[in-house]
């Protein structure tokens, strides 16, 4: 072991301390640390070995009276907070180098105290060729392979050699996270690998908006509860280190399963997504792909992949429908057109506690001047206290994928819940949720002119759904378009042709076969709320409904 004691240099801090009237305020001992010694212990260091074994490694010991936290800058543009004083770390840079270290031991109070060692270690790891395909030789950017299955995925982290080396439980499909706000920050992602002299470097333009995975979203300071771009700074240029594996995948020493090269983006640096991880393996890389893996912070049993290209991300253009199949302008005064519309009859609370019964009255609905009228009525029918109309196109018209646009207007009322919606053809055999739904347009009198697209399936809470929402003027005294744009890739909400809410349509949604439309105004229940006691009536109006392809 070389041993290494300095001198301490001591810092004074003149501290002014003012007290006014009765307000005082009392910070306690303030002690700078005293006596700070540093050990370094050069991993493999012999008499034959001066610099160590070549793998680079040291290990150091700082220890101060008074100090309740330790801080390393080393001279290779990298830093860590070691609590203990205790830290152990890889140099990288080829052959035999000197590296300066400052130690800064802290006191109570933030008074700190600090001194510079020197170590002189070697280090046989080199990757020339990982560094030339990261740079070019100066400097290359990178993106998500976002048109490559799984260019995001995880798998598991264990002993298992035959499943740690892809992701075996998750892969997303092209273009996955485009299709919403939500996600679709990800692709905006532009990483920058340079070089500065030999040093490594490396830059992440977000675009003002970082992909977190929801176990971090407290870094963010967000709380919505599931994977989602928040607004976060990746500013500055990070050092990049490269080291040996030494991850179950290089332990597995099968050809072809890692390159067994890491890459260490020093001060919290990370590749797109936030997983709380800032050392990468790298599997696989070329001149203009490359594949990587990294434990995710807090839970060593998953493994997250990335693919990522030279080639910025391109998706076609979003899907437009613009052949009119099917309308109904309600443009022929009395009922429903029957031969578009059948009804959803009765009480029982539809599977939300909502509170009314469903007619197919002409009380409750008909056309009149130009628009569909349905009604809620405080009216006692059939156990129930409220009446109202549910219409539907169920076994009159379903279709696959397309263009719904709705002009209309909404009622008013504490409790009132008008939707114009869409169900799976299947759901007798296929039960809700694994049928799907699709909200184009939900309304709660309780909460007036907000606006929810949501979609139903399986894996989010049925209450919720995967949904968003949209603040608009005038809902209940003025006609608006509700439109949703449903293709094979997404799944698209509108209101008067603002887009609000987008969600990828994958292979793993219900969103691929038959749906029909339904047409309804409930009362109360889970969404709607309760209901005014004052309520009598109140009328959604809609000027027509069409569905193009």
């Amino acid at each position: 072991m070389k041993r290494i004691l300095v001198n301490l240099v001591s810092i004074f801090t003149i501290l002014v301390m003012v007290s006014c009237q009765e307000d005082e305020k009392s910070f306690g001992d303030l002690k700078s640390p005293t006596n700070l010694t540093v050990e370094v212990d050069i991993i493999g260091q012999t008499s034959d070995l001066p610099n160590g074994d070549g793998s680079g490694m040291v290990k150091f010991s700082a220890n101060a009276e008074n100090a309740i936290s330790y801080k390393y800058i080393f001279s290779d543009g990298t830093s860590t907070n070691a609590p203990s004083g205790i830290l152990e770390k890889r140099f990288t840079q080829p052959g035999v180098n000197t590296y300066t270290i400052t130690v800064i031991a802290s006191g109570t109070g933030g008074i700190s105290t600090n001194t510079t060692v020197e170590v002189q270690v070697r280090s046989d790891f080199n990757d020339a060729e990982a560094v030339q395909y990261l740079t070019g030789g100066t400097q290359k950017q990178w993106y998500w392979a976002a048109a490559e299955p799984g260019h995001l995925g995880v798998g598991q982290n264990d002993g298992n050699a035959t499943q740690n080396y892809f992701a075996n439980y998750y892969q997303a499909s092209p273009f996955e996270k485009a299709g919403s706000p939500d996600s679709s920050c990800l692709y905006e992602n532009v990483m920058t690998f340079s070089l500065d002299g030999n040093q490594l470097k490396f830059k992440l333009d977000n675009g003002g908006k970082t992909f977190f995975n929801v176990a971090f979203q407290g870094v963010a300071g967000g709380n919505v509860g599931y994977d989602f771009c928040y607004d976060y700074d990746t500013s500055g240029i990070k050092t990049v280190t490269l080291s040996p594996s030494e991850s179950v995948v290089a332990a597995n020493n099968v050809p072809g399963q890692t390159r067994g090269t890491m890459l260490n983006i020093a001060d919290g640096g990370f590749m797109g997504y936030y997983i709380g991880q800032s050392s990468y393996e790298i599997l696989s890389i070329t001149a203009n792909r490359m594949v990587v893996r990294a434990v995710m912070g807090g839970n060593p049993a998953l493994a997250w992949y990335h693919i990522f290209s030279t080639s910025p991300p391109t998706q076609d253009p979003v899907t437009d429908y613009t052949n009119l199949v099917w309308s109904d302008e309600f443009n022929t005064d009395g009922a429903p057109d029957s031969s578009k519309w059948g009804y959803d009859l009765g009480s029982g609370g539809w599977g939300n506690n909502e509170a009314q019964f469903y007619t197919n009255s002409s009380e409750n609905v008909t056309v009149s001047g130009g628009n569909l009228r349905i009604t809620a009525k405080l009216q006692s029918q059939g156990g129930s206290s409220y009446t109202s109309t549910r219409l539907k196109s169920e076994n009159k018209f379903e279709f696959t994928y397309g263009k719904i646009e709705a002009r209309a207007k909404m009622p008013t009322g504490g409790g009132t819940w008008p939707a114009i919606w869409m169900l799976g053809q299947d759901y007798a055999t296929n039960t809700w949720p694994a049928c799907g739904e699709i909200d184009i347009m939900e309304h709660r009198g309780n909460f007036p002119n907000v606006i929810h697209g949501t979609l139903h399936y399986p894996g989010v809470s049925p209450g919720a759904g995967n949904t968003n929402s949209i603040t608009i003027n005038n809902a209940s005294t003025e006609f608006h378009i509700y439109k949703a744009i449903w293709s094979p890739t997404s799944i698209r909400f509108y209101v008067d042709d603002v887009l609000y809410h987008s969600v990828a349509n994958t292979s793993s949604l219900p969103f691929d076969s038959d749906f029909f439309l339904i047409l309804n105004v409930a009362m109360g229940g889970t969404f709607g709320g309760a209901i005014d006691s004052a309520f009598t009536q109140s009328t959604m109006e809609v000027d027509y409904i069409r569905v193009y392809q």
